[in-house]
């Protein structure tokens, strides 16, 4: 797993469950047409706003995924169920990322219901400190927490990273952060994050219910 893809969007009024209904239809088709999309969540946040996150092998498996089935279903309804369409409303929102480590969930998982997704801005000067710290992360949540299914570390451009897991509930995301990996973070956020712990981590952290999901 080396390639990530998130794409934050927002229903149309009522659009809601027509949105999270195509999506739920988006992970079958995921599973049948699509063995390069290693993962692929439908997400829907708090405030009510959706998201899709997905994993590929390299870029090929990207590539494949946007010229797939699913993409050019999201891309056919996008005027009808997008806030903006499809150009502005859901390619606009695309960003892309290296995954610099991983813990994957294990083949008798539970489904996940939970995810989260934390953006952080290096200090100058710091970010092969905090990539280091992010990388080695993953060995540590494969040993320590059986409730965290999937943990990636991504590396958005030279100075921007992120973290993206899911969990199998809320008691597993409570685990995750009351855990070693964001004690560690906790304990280096001032030298390492823009803003700190509480401005560059708390801040930034953005929750999610997993709607549909799809691959291994």
């Amino acid at each position: 797993m080396k390639e990530a893809t998130y794409i934050p969007f927002t229903a149309k009024s009522e659009q809601d469950k027509n949105l999270a209904n195509l999506l739920s239809e988006g992970a079958k088709l995921v599973t049948k047409t699509e063995p390069n999309t290693l993962y692929w969540y439908a997400l829907k946040k708090t405030d009510g706003s959706f998201g899709i996150f997905d994993f590929f092998p390299n870029e090929a498996g990207r590539e494949e995924h946007f010229a797939g089935q699913v993409a050019a279903a999201l891309n056919a309804n996008a005027d009808t169920l997008v806030d903006q369409g499809w150009d502005k409303g859901v390619v606009a929102n695309i960003t892309n990322s290296a995954v610099l480590s991983y813990k994957e969930p294990s083949e008798y998982s539970a489904s996940a219901t939970q995810a989260t997704y934390i953006v952080l801005n290096a200090q100058a000067g710091k970010e092969q400190a905090l990539e280091a710290l992010l990388t080695g992360a993953a060995s540590v949540i494969e040993q320590t927490e059986p409730k965290t299914l999937l943990w990636t570390a991504l590396k958005l451009n030279n100075n921007t990273f992120g973290i993206f897991d899911t969990f199998t509930d809320e008691s597993g995301r409570e685990a995750h952060f009351a855990g070693q990996v964001a004690a560690a973070l906790k304990a280096q956020a001032d030298d390492l994050v823009v803003g700190g712990w509480e401005n560059g981590v708390l801040s930034n952290i953005h929750n999610f219910e997993v709607i549909a999901e799809a691959g291994k």
